[in-house]
């Protein structure tokens, strides 16, 4: 198998990771879950990513797809499709998996996987992340991250249309 089949095996189905899941719990894996859009990988997503991944054993990273990424942040995105999205996610070696998820929120990604440790950006408060009362509730942690300043998809966005 080469590197970019080992790469493309991350991406699973809500069945695959279930499956993966209840392997890492047999083998006392501590399960972290974030998720996004990831439009426009640039570093800010690379630090916020590693650094959830140094939280537990095994990062799965819920991405919205195409569709769900356009509901959230307008008809001229996402920049990236799904494809590309997934892929290059995939290929970091701090990630465990991705999965793919069209509803609007990850609520029922985190129901199903029920993370150890959820984690979002610290632009978010724990009573605005989806699925904090979920993960509290059953013994989880919620964890928030800094972003590194001048890092976004949008500050990006906005100098490819200045220039």
């Amino acid at each position: 198998m080469n590197k970019l089949q080992i790469a493309e095996n991350k991406i699973m189905s809500l069945d695959q990771i279930l499956r993966m899941v209840n392997i890492w719990r047999l083998k006392d894996q501590k399960i972290v879950f974030t998720n996004g859009c990831f439009d426009l990988l640039h570093l800010g997503h690379v630090d916020y990513l590693a650094k959830a991944a140094d939280l537990g054993t095994k990062l799965i990273v819920g991405l919205n797809t195409d569709e769900s990424t356009s509901r959230l942040k307008g008809p001229h995105r996402p920049i990236t499709d799904q494809n590309s999205r997934s892929k290059i996610l995939s290929s970091f070696f701090f990630i465990d998996a991705v999965v793919l998820f069209n509803e609007p929120t990850p609520l029922e990604l985190i129901t199903a996987i029920k993370p150890d440790i959820l984690v979002k950006g610290a632009d978010y408060t724990i009573d605005r992340i989806v699925g904090a009362d979920f993960v509290l509730a059953n013994g989880g942690e919620v964890q928030t991250i800094s972003y590194i300043d001048g890092y976004s998809t949008s500050a990006i966005e906005s100098k490819i249309k200045n220039s």
